[in-house]
């Protein structure tokens, strides 16, 4: 071997290494979070009640309950438990067992797919026992093993047998072995929340615009507060518990934390907010300190969240339903999938749109919000508005957020103008994933509902706002001045108040001009002044 190929050789075996160093230690930091250690004072693995094989998972409640009598009862006065909340501005019932959308429309008569997100046991018609301590799912939220999952079609139970999904399918779904989950149980973490939150409407990023399963191990690019390269949050550390309720549900959207800094005594008991941490001036204080001042009128969320759908998940941005059942010319379901392999066609569920790296759209938002109800009149000649926000410009309880906007089409009751609900899910002849026959699966869903249909139906455009708190960006990565200060910039759309940058105001250039003109003609005629004194000084 010659000295010119031993070199070639060491130097080749250095890029190696340099490159192992720089991007193993880079993928590590995104691919391998660092674990928190647990605190807990309970070593579950050598609790005696637990050392037993549990043939179902009501059993393992059971278990748990011997040692947490008090969990099941407060669990069940929570949104979780209910999918009931009363809002507190407006007095309307909303929550999942209410609110109608283009997602997947309403949980009434489709009870054992929807509710297979349900926190509890057995949701698989409207009897459910909402009052049996021994239906409360404790595993879904504390198991650490991530071997513990509910069985989409069997009412919020796990499978306890191994069986193909989809089925005749050869995909496996593995039965959790209950007495190792219950074992091994703590405090909840992302993959946890993640399972039904991250996957809400039916599938990775279908509802939310900024949580999906990139959040579970994401970096510090992807969201400041959870990167586990950085502070590595867990959801609970935001979303506080009191008694197992957890805070920050969107049905109660807070426009503005008036509460500012947490602190024992005299907060809200709630960390589900920019200003529970940071204050509501969170800024450095600079000589004008302009942008703390924008804080009453912008939320945090605006300039912090540039983009949503980031994390390399796209989200679902248009649903429509008028498109669903049509075959192939076999007579057989159609799934289309777009260049980037996103499904963009079921015969299911009709026709979607999916986005990426997602600009957010802005609205004032107060605390007071309202959902278009099932009995509620609706204009077929618009677009029809799921749900709206008090708000604007002179509204001291208000502030401009982002938002993802769902759009699609959904069914409606032409003769009444108002929205309808469908029974999809079933094995029954009413169920339109049987029968592809939208008139029998409405009047099917609105008789068991007790709501009146006239039989004629068709299909409208709606809309419904989610506003955006996570995939958050460090103040590096935040909107600058010209993103919005700028005639064409993302607050174009808001009117009803002035914005310098953007706006025109012929009195106000004015003004402008006036006092530009002023500045120069004093500092003139000072200067003058100045000079004509010192030749007169000089000429004694």
């Amino acid at each position: 071997m010659n000295s010119h190929l031993r070199s070639w050789i060491r130097s080749l075996g250095t890029l190696v290494i340099l490159i192992e160093f720089t991007f193993g230690s880079a993928y590590a930091a995104t691919q391998s979070p660092q674990k928190k250690v647990s605190t807990s004072t309970a070593d579950h693995s050598k609790f005696e009640v637990l050392q037993q094989e549990f043939s179902t998972a009501p059993d393992v409640t059971k278990a748990c309950l011997t040692c947490h009598t008090e969990a099941s009862k407060q669990i069940h006065k929570t949104t979780h438990w209910n999918w009931k909340i009363t809002h507190p501005e407006t007095g309307q019932v909303l929550g999942k067992k209410r609110v109608v959308n283009s997602f997947c429309g309403s949980i009434t008569t489709n009870y054992a797919r929807c509710t297979s997100c349900h926190i509890g046991y057995g949701w698989k018609d409207d009897s459910f026992d909402f009052s049996s301590e021994e239906n409360v799912d404790c595993l879904v939220c504390h198991d650490t093993t991530d071997t513990y999952k509910k069985f989409p079609t069997a009412a919020g139970h796990p499978t306890y047998v191994d069986k193909p999904f989809p089925k005749k399918s050869k995909k496996i779904w593995k039965a959790p072995d209950l007495t190792k989950v219950a074992q091994a149980v703590g405090k909840p973490r992302r993959e946890n929340c993640g399972v039904c939150h991250f996957y809400g409407g039916g599938g990775d990023g279908v509802k939310h615009g900024d949580l999906d399963s990139s959040m579970t191990n994401p970096p510090r690019t992807l969201d400041v507060h959870m990167g586990v390269d950085g502070l590595n949050f867990v959801c609970t550390e935001c979303h506080s518990t009191d008694g197992h309720d957890l805070k920050g549900s969107h049905y109660t959207s807070v426009g503005k934390d008036k509460h500012g800094i947490d602190i024992p005594g005299r907060d809200d008991q709630s960390r589900a907010s920019c200003e529970s941490c940071h204050g509501d001036k969170p800024h450095e204080e600079t000589v004008n300190n302009k942008i703390n001042d924008h804080t009453n009128k912008v939320a945090c969320q605006t300039c912090h969240i540039p983009t949503y759908a980031k994390g390399g998940v796209p989200s679902k941005t248009w649903w429509d339903w008028s498109t669903a059942g049509r075959m192939d010319d076999d007579g057989k379901h159609l799934k289309i999938k777009d260049e980037n392999g996103y499904v963009t066609y079921v015969t299911k569920k009709g026709t979607f749109e999916w986005g990426e790296n997602l600009v957010p759209e802005y609205a004032w938002l107060s605390d007071e919000i309202r959902y278009q109800e099932l009995e509620e009149r609706l204009d077929p000649n618009s677009i029809v508005p799921i749900n709206t926000f008090k708000g604007d410009y002179n509204d001291p309880d208000a502030r401009i957020w982002p938002f993802k906007i769902m759009r699609g089409k959904q069914p409606y009751d032409k003769g009444n103008n108002t929205l309808v609900i469908s029974h999809l899910f079933g094995k029954d002849r009413e169920a339109y994933w049987k029968s592809f026959n939208w008139n029998r699966s409405i009047k099917a869903a609105m008789d068991a509902a007790g709501a009146d249909y006239s039989g004629d139906y068709g299909f409208i455009e709606t809309t419904m706002h989610w506003p955006l708190s996570h995939m958050v960006a460090s103040k590096e990565e935040a909107l600058g001045c010209d993103e919005c200060h700028s005639r064409n910039g993302r607050l174009a759309e808001l009117s009803g108040f002035y914005m310098p940058g953007r706006d025109k105001s012929d009195l106000l250039d004015i003004i402008g001009w006036l006092a530009v003109l002023g500045t120069l003609g004093g500092v003139s005629l000072h200067g003058f002044g100045r000079v004509l004194f010192s030749r007169k000084r000089r000429n004694g």
